[in-house]
């Protein structure tokens, strides 16, 4: 089954609130009636205009994404029946963008789905502390409306509580809905309060105020009363107010709604028919939860599992849009009462009633302030697509993070197939976040669903489904002949006989797998035996296995395959997307897994995106569904592919352009940025991949790069995860990302006037205006670094009291002369980069706050090439920060001269239990020396024979490359020595062109394309190793295909080629070491055997080890033991040095202690806290832990003067005393405590600055005696 669209769940969601979910409020919004009852408002129906502007004019401009909305609205004369009809602008509506987001204000948002409790009924369990009794409670949760929590005290009284108010006896409510007397009641519960121990109704009615009651009507009109009074102490109580209360409570639609969830899971857990239609509570849902809870007293029945997912559900984004608008029409109701009251009869209609804005008021607030409207994360494709699946727990009507527990943060089996159990955050909100499973999808009632495919035992009698089937049982006809026996095989004839015999009635068959597709809930499944996906079938689709694994509820038994009722889709389905990402997944611990899934959606985009060599196979989807990258939307012909648009001519001669993004800004400060890979003349169909952006090849999703990676401790440099680079990574910006950053500033109308952007800026040379145009804004293009002047502004001061010679000035030349300030936007310290955009915004054109009447954007690209500090990762949660760029001469290197790019901790591996980056490794390997890409998808992956068998493809192709090269350096030889031919070794200009001269001899060229040869080197390898294994008498279509793409090898094939690949490295290590043995007949096992005895005499690493002699960039010797090394995908994370190191001389200093801020964002320092003080005094550095102390931090005077004494080169003076002291000082004054310090001679000593306070005069003498 392929992945469905990944996000579906946002864009059906709201689609459902534009078509159903609107209409649904507007239908039940009763008609606003005046006070008078002389007026009726009614709301029709709706409807949506194109939005204003399109979603790219939205994220250049910095507006909204919106569309008009319109409601039919009528308004009845209720004494002369006249109806006004009038259709009612309510405003611009948020509208999602084509890939799930919101466009508020030029950023991009995303609504989290939330999953909460459903509405319903549920049961639970509380053990009495006293005698250890588990007694039953029960919740009724409406969608609307007043809850319901029973329980049953340690003596058996059921009481009620509503809505949170005062307990009282359940048998007072039962009384309230009509079952007045005792007897009535007892009638209700005798076939189930049947425990002669615990008799549940004869204890509640024992304890009730009315019993004994005889007279029915009596009975309910005092049951009302007492739980009118119970709920409304305050208010006087009188029968029909008590009558109107309780049908207002539970059976007015108005206030109570049970939703069409709460009904479903409620007639559910009653273990009733559904009702979906009816929507209240009636009498007989709560004496039926009643009743349950006597037989989960009884031990009948089980409770509910509050974690299950069968009890919660997703509030998606049409939902959650519903709750606001039917918050913001519950504001405006009011609104148009009153102003019906006050309104001229002749001038009422229906557009001077209602106030629109208060209705989409109540949406604008949720989409800007709410917890689930999320600045979306834009780092990389990855990270958008997966925020669009999150769920969340947190949120309004949700838990609060402080307060949940363990149980409802851990992973529960009926998560299964529906969240990961995998991805979540690792802090604070763990188990709180989640993200859907791959095929998850969210139901009509919002609860998730997972499919199967049916395993089916039996087919109707028709041919259609009986051919091809293996029967299960021995089929006879009508008088008892035998027409087939159990595992024969159906042909077209035999189903024939069999449906004339039959009927159509059904015929037992060996389980097979059904094509079609059922998606179940939480509550469904549990129920159902379900076999893995991974289960062995044969061709016909029937499982082999008498006894599969599978799985049913919470236990994995081997049950009968006669059992098995459905069985898995995929593998992965029990992953989510940033998981399916990580090949050999089930290799790996799940802590780490958990950070490899969380660390790939912090992957920087970078210059050069390449596609792992090793994949799982989703890359492609993920790329398309995230919507970073274009496809066509219909086939044709590409007329024209430029850097910021494609044309593409459709089949119906009409041309549809495609506009490219360039050099955007994320939301995460990454840049955006597509360009075509097609080219013009090239047919393309629909879907069709037409442009790349940032984090994709080819269509694919590429998050970082595949580089060379050695497992080896070197020079202690990958101490404690730290990873070494090599410098060729950086010459070659294999890691190098682009980063812009956006700076605003605005000239408003101050006070003292109108501030301006100019490029006449006082005290300000031509050479920091040299980048800055007339208007006083710096072109596109230049080069900055901190400090630069980006927009040139001018503030008016504040007015002074003008000299005779200041006026007459102002006189002559009017407002020119008049004092203004520097307030220029400057790049900030720190940064540096190149000018890619400049928006200019005015008041006459854009619609700008008030009060500002310019506004200009600038937005500043850095390219950051990878550097010591930055933090980088596999995707197995193999995580280190770079400790050192190496150069590329020291780096350790095959034996081919090859370096090494990165080197990782082998002690890193172990440890963390993270094994999938070894195998990667091996298989990496191979897949570089071969020349082929990987899908290995999740839990169905690459087994270690097939790795072995490609590792042996690897060494042999490897083999016959070094043999060819050999020979062709030996014909160069007798080429050269030959005069009569003109060719000269030295002319050559490197190893590659000899070899592929003596190729062109060597080749046939009937068998291969030279043309490819020549421009595919690892076509080329493969040709070489095909031709030398004919050469040694071996089948090259069996051990190693020509075309790679797309093949299947079996087992058989696999062996021969470790074989194969065992005799000739012994061959080898024996012409090396001049023993021979009888080891080129021998099998499998006894070649490995041999193959291990000849690695530990020899001590080179076995073709299938993974493993190569490396060499000491340095020496040039060959390290001790051989290396682990193959091609690993790495990624670089937003975590870069740049944006965290900070340094200071001087600064800001925090204004009552006058100690330096903290923190890079204030120019602060580095805190020297109580531990490192211990530290210097353990040391005995008396002199600099007093310098910290003072002139570092808050010696105010003595500061100043060690600056002043550092700029003329003279000594330090001693250090004055501490601000702090200072502050302690008058704090202890504040409390009434006489404080102060006086030197040797007495005399009081000034701490700090002078401080013009009179001194607090010291009262001296004891305390009064008592008498």
């Amino acid at each position: 089954m392929a992945l469905p669209n990944l996000i579906e769940v946002q864009k059906k969601s709201f689609e459902w609130f534009l078509e159903d979910g609107l209409r649904e409020i507007l239908e039940e919004f009763p008609p606003i009636l005046s006070y008078g009852k002389a007026y009726q408002l009614t709301l029709g129906k709706h409807t949506f205009e194109e939005p204003k502007f399109t979603e790219e004019e939205c994220r250049n401009n910095d507006k909204t994404y919106a569309a008009p909305l319109k409601i039919d609205v009528s308004l009845l004369n209720m004494s002369t029946g006249e109806i006004v009809d009038q259709e009612v602008y309510l405003g611009d509506f948020p509208m999602m963008t084509r890939t799930g987001t919101f466009i508020m204000n030029g950023a991009e948002r995303v609504v989290v789905s939330q999953l909460i409790r459903s509405p319903g009924v549920y049961f639970s369990e509380v053990v009495d502390r006293s005698t250890g009794r588990p007694l039953a409670t029960a919740k009724v949760i409406p969608s609307r409306g007043a809850w319901l929590e029973f329980e049953t005290s340690k003596r058996d009284e059921i009481t009620v509580k509503v809505d949170r108010k005062r307990k009282q006896s359940v048998t007072i409510l039962i009384r309230a809905l009509g079952y007045g007397t005792d007897e009535e009641i007892r009638a209700l519960f005798k076939d189930v309060d049947t425990d002669e121990q615990h008799r549940f109704i004869e204890a509640t009615l024992e304890k009730d105020p009315l019993a004994p009651v005889v007279n029915g009507e009596e009975g309910v009109k005092d049951a009302q009363i007492r739980f009118y009074r119970t709920q409304r102490p305050s208010d006087p109580a009188k029968a029909e107010a008590a009558r109107r209360f309780i049908e207002e409570q539970f059976f007015d639609k108005r206030r109570y709604d049970l939703g069409k969830v709460g009904r479903y899971k409620l007639d559910q857990r009653l273990e009733r028919t559904e009702r979906m239609e009816q929507r209240i509570l009636t009498r007989e849902d709560l004496l039926d939860i009643v009743r349950r809870m006597i037989r989960i007293n009884n031990r009948e029945v089980d409770t509910d599992v509050m974690d299950h997912l069968g009890n919660r559900r997703v509030n998606t984004v049409g939902e959650l849009l519903q709750g606001q608008v039917r918050v913001g029409l519950a504001r405006m109701e009011k609104g148009v009462r009153d102003r019906m009251a006050v309104r001229d009869p002749e001038q009422m209609v229906p557009t001077q009633l209602m106030n629109a804005k208060l209705v989409l008021g109540a949406v604008r607030e949720f989409m800007g302030g709410s917890q689930l409207s999320q600045f979306m994360d834009q780092i990389n494709p990855l990270s958008e697509l997966t925020h669009k699946r999150r769920l969340s727990a947190l949120g309004p009507g949700g838990l609060k993070r402080e307060r949940a527990g363990v149980e409802v943060r851990d992973v529960h089996f009926s998560h299964y197939g529906r969240i990961c159990p995998i991805e979540t955050p690792e802090g604070p909100n763990i188990g709180l976040i989640g993200y859907m499973s791959s095929f998850a999808r969210i139901n009509g009632l919002g609860f998730i669903e997972t499919p199967y495919r049916p395993v089916l035992h039996e087919v109707p009698g028709r041919i259609k489904e009986l051919q091809g089937r293996t029967l299960n049982e021995d089929v006879l006809d009508g008088q008892g002949g035998l027409l087939g026996t159990t595992g024969t095989v159906v042909d077209e004839e035999l189903a024939r006989r069999i449906t004339r015999s039959k009927s159509g009635r059904s015929v037992a068959v060996k389980p097979f797998v059904a094509d079609e597709i059922v998606y179940m809930p939480a509550d469904v499944d549990e129920r159902m035996t379900i076999a893995q996906a991974s289960t062995p079938l044969n061709e016909r689709m029937e499982l082999l296995n008498e006894y599969p694994s599978t799985r049913r509820a919470s236990d994995f038994p081997h049950v009968p395959v006669d059992q098995v009722e459905y069985i898995d889709v995929s593998p992965q389905q029990i992953v989510g997307i940033s998981a399916s990402l990580i090949p050999f997944l089930e290799h790996d611990d799940a802590n780490r897994a958990l950070m490899g899934s969380n660390m790939q959606r912090q992957a920087v985009p970078l210059i050069r995106a390449e596609a792992p060599t090793i994949g799982t196979g989703i890359e492609g989807q993920v790329a398309i569904d995230s919507g970073q990258v274009l496809v066509a939307g219909a086939a044709g012909l590409v007329t024209a592919a430029c850097g910021d648009h494609i044309q593409v001519l459709n089949d119906k001669q009409k041309t549809r352009t495609y506009k490219l993004r360039k050099y955007n800004r994320s939301n995460q400060s990454t840049c955006i940025d597509q360009w075509p890979v097609v080219r013009q003349g090239q047919r393309v169909e629909a879907g069709e991949v037409i442009a790349d952006s940032a984090s994709t090849e080819r269509g694919e999703l590429a998050l970082g790069q595949n580089v060379l990676v050695a497992y080896m401790s070197w020079e202690g440099g990958n101490y404690e995860d730290a990873i070494l680079v090599s410098e060729r990574l950086i010459q070659q910006d294999k890691f190098t990302s682009i980063h812009i950053e956006r700076h605003e500033v605005s000239a408003r109308e101050t006070k003292l006037g109108l501030e301006e952007i100019t490029d006449d800026i006082p005290n300000v040379g031509p050479e920091a205006r040299q980048h800055l145009d007339g208007n006083g804004i710096i072109r596109i293009g230049a080069d900055v670094t901190g400090g630069d002047i980006l927009v040139g502004k001018i503030s008016p001061k504040g007015e002074t009291v003008l000299s005779p010679e200041e006026k007459l000035l102002r006189a002559i030349f009017g407002e020119k002369v008049r004092d203004v300030k520097d307030t220029s936007m400057r790049l900030p310290n720190g940064q540096r980069g190149k000018v890619v955009d400049v928006k200019v915004f005015t008041r006459d054109e854009h619609d700008l706050p008030a009060g500002t009447e310019r506004e200009v954007h600038i937005n500043v690209a850095q390219r950051r090439k990878l550097t010591e500090g930055d933090k980088m990762s596999g995707r197995h949660g193999n995580k280190g920060v770079i400790s050192k760029v190496i150069p590329v001469e020291d780096m350790p290197h095959l034996a081919d001269g090859t370096p090494v790019d990165i080197i990782l901790n082998p002690i890193g591996v172990q440890g963390r239990i993270n094994l999938g980056q070894i195998l990667e490794n091996h298989l990496g390997w191979a897949a570089h020396r071969i020349g082929f890409r990987v899908a290995t998808p999740v839990f169905d992956g690459a087994r270690q024979g097939q790795i072995d068998a490609e590792l042996a493809r690897a060494w042999l192709t490897d083999r016959a490359w070094d043999i060819m090269s050999e020979r062709a350096w030996q014909l160069g030889a007798e080429l050269d020595a030959d005069p009569e031919i003109d060719f000269r070794l030295e002319h050559l200009d490197d190893d590659g062109e000899m070899q592929f001269i003596y190729l062109h001899e060597w080749l046939p060229a009937d068998h291969y394309d030279m043309a490819r040869v020549d421009s595919d080197y690892a076509f080329a390898r493969r040709a070489v190793a095909r031709e030398w294994l004919k050469e040694k008498g071996y089948s090259p279509e069996t051990i190693l295909p020509q075309d790679y793409t797309h093949r299947e090898t079996t087992e058989a094939d696999d062996q021969l080629a470790v074989n194969v690949a065992y005799r000739e490295w012994i061959q080898q290590q024996m012409e090396d070491g001049g023993d021979t043995g009888a080891w080129a007949d021998l099998g499998s096992a006894e070649l490995a055997a041999v193959a291990a005895q000849v690695a530990l005499k020899s001590g080179q690493p076995l073709p299938l080890s993974g493993k190569q002699v490396l060499y000491d960039g340095k020496s040039g010797e060959p390290f001790n033991e051989p290396v682990t090394i193959g091609v690993s995908f790495m990624l670089k994370l937003l975590h870069l040095v740049e944006d965290k190191v900070h340094a200071r001389s001087t600064g800001p200093y925090s204004l009552v202690t006058q100690q330096p801020l903290g923190g890079k964002a204030q120019n602060g320092g580095q805190r020297f806290g109580e531990m490192e003080v211990w530290a210097l005094e353990a040391y005995g550095a008396a002199h600099s832990l007093q310098e910290m102390l003072t002139i570092k931090s808050d010696d105010t005077i003595g500061r100043v003067a060690t600056y002043q004494a550092i700029v003329k080169g003279e000594d330090i003076q001693k250090p004055e005393r501490p601000e702090s002291l200072k502050v302690l000082i008058k704090e202890l004054r504040s409390l009434g405590l006489a404080m102060d310090i006086t030197d040797d001679k007495g005399e009081s000593v000034v701490v700090g600055r002078e401080d013009a306070t009179p001194a607090m005069p010291i009262f001296h003498g004891g305390l009064p005696t008592p008498l």
